[in-house]
């Protein structure tokens, strides 16, 4: 884990870096009042005092690394990320101890960045700004010191002891070396004070490697239930489609053979009742078929299998593609399943009329993003067909955003990480 983006912000000039390491240096201050605070509470929490006050302080601590994080990103460039776990809806003061005691938590990490951070952050923006005053120091020295030296006794800057004019003249040179080191110096600040922050407040590897086993685990058992419901849906398919009409059709056939030589003409008719059975049972095995791997995707691509859905679909839709190859064969399912139970629940519980599918790849991801004009108020929360979605694109490391407001439109946004190694087949 490293603590730079690709593309840090360039470092100010002389004095906008003075300025941002006193805006550090402030925030600091708050730190030290606040982190006063902390430590007071910290000491009665073992007695169970003060566990009513710990949702409010936690509050007030995430607003101050919050700005930390927000500056050490604005001015450096430098990400610091953060994995809070989740909390109850009551009883949060306990919840908040029990992670205070366990540690190795992003709660935790805040609670001693505030402590240490008057001691360390401080002095580290307080440099600059400590220079030039020493620097300024210097040079009243250098024009005073020896007047006063007679009146006052030893005058020092630094480790010069000024009590004469070649003494002045050498602390003046010394502090016009000092000026200009601060303000070399403090358009580094902000970046060097962004690593501390990244330091102490970013997971570490351990955490980071729990995190996720812990969502590889859950995804793993996701794609596992997932899968058993396919393999149900398939079972109860052909047992109430497919196998019901071979069944019949197996009984007309030994009924047909019973009246060969009886009753011809019955015969003939029980045929056509098995033909008539036999092109049904195909036609479901052909849907069962489609359920499970659309032929159009397997051999045209997602492109032209979303086309295919669109078509289909009682809604007018648009369709976009920037696709310069093909994903993977389970990102393509995942992504094409996505996408129709889209549609199904935009046609049938949106009142839309119209929708929009935007599908390109860049930066490594497969994004699709779906539009409707209808009613809004989608919510992954409030049923299992979007949280299923979600559930099938976690198992890719996918994500599933949406934006409903009531009274529309929804927007839909699928990000699956995935490159496009295999030829592309779609139509332009």
């Amino acid at each position: 884990m490293t603590a730079h983006t690709p593309a840090p912000p360039p470092p100010g000039g002389s004095f906008t870096g003075l300025r941002r390491s006193l805006v550090l240096f402030g925030l600091s201050m708050r730190a030290l009042v606040l982190g006063l605070w902390l430590t007071s509470l910290y000491v009665f929490l073992p007695v169970g005092l003060g566990v009513s006050l710990l949702p409010g302080t936690q509050r007030a601590v995430r607003r101050l690394v919050d700005r930390q994080r927000e500056l050490a990103a604005q001015w450096s460039g430098v990400s610091v990320p953060a994995r809070y776990p989740p909390l109850p809806d009551t009883r949060q003061g306990q919840a908040l101890h029990a992670l205070l005691v366990a540690r190795d938590n992003q709660v935790w990490r805040d609670w001693r960045f505030v402590v240490i951070d008057p001691l360390l952050g401080g002095v580290i923006a307080f440099i600059p700004a400590a220079l030039l005053l020493s620097s300024l120091w210097g040079l009243t020295t250098a024009v005073f010191g020896a007047r006063l030296s007679h009146d006052l006794g030893s005058i020092w800057y630094l480790f010069i002891p000024v009590d004469g004019p070649v003494t002045a003249v050498l602390a003046g040179l010394l502090a016009v070396v000092v000026a200009l080191f601060a303000l070399w110096d403090a358009p580094r600040t902000a970046p060097r004070h962004a690593r501390y922050v990244f330091r102490l407040l970013a997971p570490g590897a351990d955490e980071a490697m729990a995190e996720r086993i812990e969502h590889l685990t859950t995804t793993r058992s996701d794609a596992m239930d997932t899968q058993m419901a396919e393999i149900r849906r398939i079972e109860r398919d052909l047992h109430d489609g497919a196998q019901a009409r071979l069944v019949a059709m197996g009984m007309t056939l030994n009924a047909a053979e019973r009246l060969l030589k009886t009753n011809p003409d019955a015969v003939a008719a029980l045929l056509a009742e098995a033909r008539e059975s036999s092109t049904k049972a195909l036609d479901e095995l052909r849907d069962l078929v489609r359920g499970i791997h659309p032929p159009v995707l397997a051999d045209r691509g997602l492109g032209d299998a979303i086309r295919s859905l669109a078509l289909l679909c009682p809604l007018s839709t648009e369709v976009g593609i920037d696709l310069d190859g093909r994903p993977e064969p389970p990102v393509e399912s995942a992504a094409y399943f996505a996408v129709s139970e889209i549609l199904t629940n935009a046609a049938k519980h949106s009142g839309a009329e119209r929708a929009w599918i935007d599908v390109r790849h860049e930066g490594g991801m497969l994004r699709i993003d779906i539009t409707d004009d209808g009613r809004g108020g989608a919510d992954p929360a409030g049923g299992t067909g979007l949280r299923g979605i979600e559930r099938r694109l976690a198992a890719f490391d996918g994500i599933l955003a949406v934006s409903s407001p009531p009274e529309g439109p929804t927007l839909i946004t699928m990000e699956l990480p995935c490159e496009l190694s295999w030829p592309k087949t779609t139509s332009s």
